[in-house]
This record gives C-alpha cells, structure tokens and sequence, in this order.
C-alpha cells in the first residue's frame, strides 16, 4: 500500500486576526482550527504527520503535543520555502504527500481521503484540491485545456480578462508524489513583488518537466474556506456548527432551535435526545437516549445517562447517571459522580462529590470532596465544610442517612448509616450508624422581651 504523509502549514502569525493567540489556536466550535485539519487528515490513514510552525512554535506544540512532528519555519519566505523545511523529514520518502493549511478547519476528512484516491489513482505527480465559487475575487484560477487538464494556475491579479470569468479557484491543499515534490521545490524562485517561494509555483514547474497534473473538484466551496480574521473565524463557526447539528438531528436527535445550539465536534448524543435552546455541549461529552438538556445548560466533558433531565444547569468533567434530575441552575463541578434515580436540585453546588442512587441534593447546598451514600436525603442549606484553610477534607455519608437543612458538616467527618442529622447543626464528630445528633444552641424564650425592645426604641426617638 502507497505510503501517505501530511505536511500542516501553521507558520504564518496571522496578524489579521490581531489577536495575542496564534491564528491556528483559535477555536472553532471548542476545538483549534489546527486540531480539526490534524483530526480530519487522521480519515486517509497517514503514516506521518509534520506541522510546519513559527511564531508561536511551543504554543502549537503543547496544544497538539505528540499527535505530529514539528518543523520550524524561522523566516516567513512563502509556502513553497514553508514545505521545504520538512524536507530532512520526508526527501527520501515514496509514496503521497498531503500539503493543507492549519487555517482551513472546514475540510472533511471525506474531502481528504476523496482527493487523496483520485491522485493516487490518476498516477499523477501532483493533485490541486479546486471548488467553484460565483464569487472567485481573488482566487487563484485553475485554468484547463481543451480535455480538461490542468494546464495552470492564475493568481487574481495575474489573470486576463478571460480568465477573470473562470470560477473554479485553487483552495491551497495538495497531493503530491513526495519525490516529485521535493524534487520541484528545489527550482521553485522567489523572483516575484513579494519575494517569497510560492508552492503553486511547483505545479508550472512540474507542467514544464511534463509531469501528471490532476485537480480534483470539489463539490462544496464553503469547506475550503481559509481564516484570516475574526470574521471570517465567525463564519466557520456557523458552518461547522450547522454541520455538526444537521449530523445528529439526521441521527434521531431533537434539537429544539439549531441557531441556538451549540455543539463540539467530539459530542457523542444517542437517538431520542432532546436539546433545547441556549445549550453549550463540548468535549468528549456523551448523552444517552431519551435525555433531555436545556434550556440554557453547558455540558463539558460529561456523561449524561439515560432518561436523566439537565434544565439551566452546568455539567463539567463529571458523570451523571441514569433517570436523574439536575437543575435548574446546578452546578456540577469535576470530577463528581450522580448516580440513577438521584435528584440535585436548584442551587446546588457539587466538586469532587459522589452522590449513590436513589439519594437527594434537592436545593441550595454545597457538597464538596464528599462521598455520600445510596437513599440519602441532604437538607436545603447543607454545606461540606471541606476546606480549613490549607488542605480539602473528605465528608461520608453512609446509605439511607438524613441530614436536616441548614447543617454544616464540617470534614473530615463521617455521618453513619441510617443516622439522622438534626436541622441547623454544626458537626465535627462522627455520628455513629442509626443514632440522631443534635449540634446546636438550645432555644431560650424570653416573654414580653419584644415589648421592652420597642419600648427602649421609643424613648430614643
């Protein structure tokens, strides 16, 4: 099987951002722009990877780490001057080279692995990936002879009139036979206004040493799109997002107002879930079916079971078991666990926390670094007292335990089974199985008091 490589174009600054974040890290749908081209490429089973980088270089290397090998592009001298740094890397290599840029996010790895089979399968020496545009201002021209072929390609500013009428555009990713490429990039000149090694000039130049030049033509413009700026960063969202919400409504999800919803390219959603409006999902989340989610919640890395409704709450990095309720307004901090049957009410704060089945947080209560039990109930107002100023301390709660509102657990400390907690203590003792404790001020009445009270206000006034 022909070998096949992947060269990723992530040197440029991208000042037309203006921004302190490199362009290729600026997110789309959650994910870097660098991260979806590394992730579609993944789809033609590459043997090698390079991202070719600049300024920026450790910042692109710690986001993407181990998934590629990196060369250094220290001067910004044009494509073809970028390409020619992976050259100690792959010059003795055989087989396909990919050349995409890390600012073109949109490009499936259907795309990708179409454009790759037809290169191969052509035996040509390089492979322009092209889209038809009505509006092709500024492209560069793909320009065919009279059977087809690729003869050329045109920058805008280049072309005649004529060729000004064309509409089919090169989008800037290639195929190429490795040899052949490097081949052509040791001719290529920078002997143009701008002074730089251009990589379309590789294809006149392969033309001229009458090597096979193919385009494969794609049939949707928008995924060739490239970001430069804010706006166009925009516009890649959108489609990404519309993308990926057409993906799962057409696989039995019910997402109640696309426009308004916003899901990651990771997302895992079974059928018969219903999304409403407002909601974030990112990650590596994975939804079960029959959920429901919204409106108005942010799920970030979280598992959501089956039949369990998530309303105007906040999930990260936590897991949430089946036919259980949360929300509205929970915030479900990492690395919690709820389990089936269970039910965190309004206002409730969960971090580091599991919560066993059939157990209740139903409102206005922070459990942190806690371990509680199957079929407890946890009264409204209840806090872990977990921190003491230095270090996070472990609270237990053991099954079918009950703890009154208003109590402060101060940890570590373990509630028992089968005890009960009374209403507005404050425990820093373990409370042993089935035993009730009671740790507050007795209750004093003082008759009449009320009427010294207003009687004292009165002589003042």
């Amino acid at each position: 099987m022909t070998k096949r490589y992947a060269v990723i174009l992530a040197a440029g600054q991208g000042t037309r951002m203006k921004s302190k974040l490199y362009k290729v890290l600026h997110p789309v749908v959650g994910k870097p722009m660098v991260q979806h081209v590394i992730d579609h490429l993944n789809a033609v089973n590459l043997d090698k990877t390079i991202t070719v980088v600049g300024f920026g270089a450790e910042k692109v290397k710690e986001e993407i780490g181990a998934q590629t090998e990196f060369v250094i592009q220290e001067e910004q001298l044009g494509t073809a001057h970028a390409v020619l740094q992976a050259k100690d890397l792959l010059k003795d290599a055989e087989g396909t080279t990919i050349v995409a840029c890390g600012d073109t996010p949109l490009i499936t790895g259907e795309t990708f692995r179409k454009l790759v089979e037809h290169h191969e399968q052509s035996g040509a020496s390089a492979t322009i990936l092209t889209a038809d545009t009505p509006d092709p201002a500024g492209y560069g021209r793909v320009i065919r002879n009279a059977e087809q072929q690729v003869e050329r390609i045109v920058e805008h500013k280049d072309a005649s009139e004529e060729e000004l009428l064309v509409n089919e555009i090169n989008t800037g990713t290639y195929c190429f036979n490795n040899a052949h490429l490097f081949e052509a990039l040791q001719k290529v000149s920078n002997d143009n206004v701008q002074g730089e090694y251009y990589l379309p000039d590789v294809i006149e130049i392969m033309k001229d040493d009458n090597k096979l030049v193919t385009a494969y033509l794609t049939s949707d413009f928008e995924e060739t799109l490239g970001v430069n700026n804010r706006v166009a960063l925009s516009e890649a969202e959108r489609i990404m997002k519309k993308r990926i919400n057409e993906k799962h409504m057409r696989n039995g999800v019910s997402i109640l107002d696309p426009e308004q919803t916003y899901i990651g390219p990771d997302v895992v959603i079974e059928q018969d879930v219903t999304i409403h409006p407002g909601t974030t999902i990112q990650g590596k989340t994975t939804i079960e079916s029959d959920a429901v989610v919204g409106p108005n919640s942010e799920l970030i890395n979280a598992h959501i079971g089956q039949n369990t409704v998530v309303k105007q709450s906040v999930v990260h990095d936590s897991k949430i078991g089946s036919e259980t309720s949360v929300g509205p307004f929970a915030h479900i901090r990492p690395d919690s666990i709820v389990g089936n049957h269970t039910k965190v009410g309004n206002f409730v704060e969960l971090k580091k926390a599991t919560l066993g089945d059939e157990s209740k947080v139903s409102h206005l209560s922070y459990i942190g670094d806690a371990e509680i039990g199957k079929n407890v109930n946890v009264g409204c107002g209840t806090i872990t007292v977990n921190y003491d100023g230095q270090n996070k301390h472990l609270t237990k709660i053991a099954d079918n335990a009950f703890v009154g509102c208003n109590s402060n657990l101060i940890a570590p400390v373990t509630i028992g089974e089968g005890a009960y907690v009374a209403a507005g203590s404050t425990i820093n003792k373990d409370v042993p199985d089935n035993a009730l404790s009671i740790a507050r001020a007795r209750q004093t009445n003082k008759e009449n008091y009320a009427e010294r009270l207003k009687g004292n206000k009165g002589k003042k006034d």
